[in-house]
């Protein structure tokens, strides 16, 4: 340990809700310019820790100290509401997981950035949004008096992480809390958060408390990893102590958690199922001057594109965020305009209702976030059971009941593990079971396609494993075809056949998995394959 004083010295931290404790006496320390990295599954009560510190975390009960400052310490858990507001922002900030929902979707960015430098340092409205056009610009954004005056929503998701690190980095804090800061980007975006927020450190020499599941974040970002399970820290030392020789048993099984191929080799001549030919989609944008009177532009963004995914077997779409990837699953599932040809089960889209109906029987979605895909208002029951009102709608209560039961043993859900189980919400759920209901719901109708929108990357690394296990089991007992749409170049690794891999809304590189993977042509590819190691 350092001769040091700590920036942050948490002894004795338990923090409970309604009595039940989530948080058992957790001890650790951050030293000034230091970066931490704590780690653990969902619901291991790595979040609440930092919200803690903040006095964030709406109806806790907090007790232990949490001593902030090295010439004169306070203990964070102990200010009144007054004094802890003055440091939030001021010396302590935080980078929220998800900043779609953290920022404000009625302000531009740079009037949310200006508005912490006018309440924080005291700057006139002039001053402060030129500090925070400075400030867009030292993240990388790019034009950044321009951008100081785009909404959210008008941003990548890259673009809106950027915005919210120059909201936390407002006030040259000395301790910044990220909070799982790339779990929704790509793998090049990923790595550019992560060399910004490296080089950001550096230069303002502040300390950094990283809240994330991603292992491989740690170790490329991190100097010290302290592991969290179900309330404990069970492990901590250096990065490089704890990455070679793991002492805990749950720290080994983390380490473990990578994806596993276990998938059926592919049977040449299986039917296809799912085929693009020649698809392009393109949407219409405005023009401005006086073209825009009487035109409109277009943007692409497919362009060209051609597939095939055979039954029982799975073809990988991987590419950043704004390939095109996304689009041409709607384009795939019927709900995105194209030309070209998109054909399910040998028949193609556009045919009639009832011919579309019964397409959308055979090819379902799993989407990416399982707790905003399932209607919060309704049981489990009423959500799985819910496309058989649609698609068999002769069956009565009981019969839709029985399917409902089977569909949730089919993803290892059932009453004996939660009682109660179809009368249940959702939010009684952790984000893998959630998961495991939307795949059940998808199931229900027995679809011989599933289109798969990143189906993980909501899910820390053991519930991912989990997951991907379920999937690679489901297709080789059912013979399902699947559609991966992915950034993980993991999840590629361990379940796909073939790869397409886009860029810009074109096809750069397409083959089997071994041959894109490990003998890349292109240079995306490679770029991609290099920013994921």
């Amino acid at each position: 340990m350092s001769a040091t004083p700590p920036l942050l010295d948490v002894r004795g931290l338990h923090i409970a809700f309604d009595g039940r404790e989530v948080v058992h006496g957790v001890d650790f320390q951050i030293q000034p310019g230091e970066k931490l990295a704590l780690v653990g599954e969902s619901g291991s009560g790595k979040t609440v820790t930092a919200l803690s510190l903040l006095g964030l975390a709406q109806g806790a009960q907090v007790q232990g100290s949490a001593r902030f400052g090295v010439a004169e310490p306070v203990n964070l858990l102990g200010l009144p509401e007054r004094q802890l507001r003055a440091i939030r922002g001021q010396d302590i900030a935080m980078i929220f997981q998800e900043p779609m929902t953290a920022l404000n979707p009625v302000l531009t960015i740079g009037e949310q950035i200006a508005e912490i430098l006018q309440l924080k340092r005291g700057l006139s409205p002039a001053e402060s949004a030129r500090a925070a056009i400075e400030l867009i610009a030292d993240t990388g954004i790019s034009e950044p008096a321009r951008r100081f005056k785009a909404y959210p929503h008008q941003l990548s998701g890259g673009q809106r992480q950027r915005a919210m690190i120059a909201m936390a980095l407002a006030c040259k804090p000395k301790l910044l809390l990220a909070d799982e800061p790339t779990t929704a980007l790509d793998v090049t975006v990923r790595r550019q958060i992560l060399d910004l927020l490296d080089q950001l450190q550096h230069k303002h020499g502040m300390a950094v408390l990283l809240i994330t599941h991603d292992l491989n974040l740690v170790r490329q970002f991190a100097d010290r990893v302290a592991v969290m399970e179900s309330g404990h820290i069970v492990e901590h030392g250096t990065v490089a102590e704890v990455f070679a020789q793991p002492q805990h048993a749950y720290t080994r099984r983390l380490l473990d958690s990578r994806p596993s191929r276990h998938v059926l080799p592919a049977q040449p001549g299986a039917e296809v199922l799912l085929q693009g030919q020649a698809v392009r989609v393109g949407y219409p944008v405005p023009l401005g001057g006086v073209k825009g009177w009487f035109r409109s532009g277009e943007f692409v963004a497919v362009q060209g594109a051609d597939f095939a995914v055979p039954a029982g077997q799975t073809l990988g779409v991987v590419g950043e965020s704004g390939s095109g990837k996304s689009t041409l699953a709607l384009a795939a599932l019927g709900l995105q305009r194209f030309s070209g040809r998109l054909s399910v089960l040998g028949q193609a889209w556009g045919q009639g209702a009832a011919a579309d109906q019964a397409l959308r029987k055979g090819l379902q979605v799993v989407f990416q976030d399982p707790f905003s895909s399932l209607s919060p208002r309704l049981t489990v029951e009423e959500i799985v059971g819910e496309g058989l009102l649609v698609h068999a709608p002769h069956l009565d209560t009981a019969a839709r009941r029985s399917q409902v039961i089977e569909a949730l043993e089919a993803v290892g859900l059932t009453d004996a593990q939660f009682p109660g189980l179809l009368e249940r919400y959702p939010h009684q759920f952790s984000g893998g079971q959630r998961q495991r209901i939307a795949i059940a719901r998808a199931l229900i109708v027995q679809p011989r396609v599933l289109v798969l929108d990143e189906p993980t990357s909501a899910l820390d690394v053991t519930m991912a494993q989990q997951i991907l296990q379920l999937l690679q089991r489901l297709q080789a007992e059912r013979g399902l075809a699947y559609l991966l749409i992915t950034h993980d170049v993991a999840v590629i690794r361990a379940m796909a056949h073939h790869v397409v891999v886009m860029q810009g809304g074109h096809i750069v590189e397409s083959g089997g998995v071994e041959q894109v993977l490990d003998a890349p042509q292109h240079g995306y590819t490679r770029t991609l394959l290099a920013a994921a190691e």
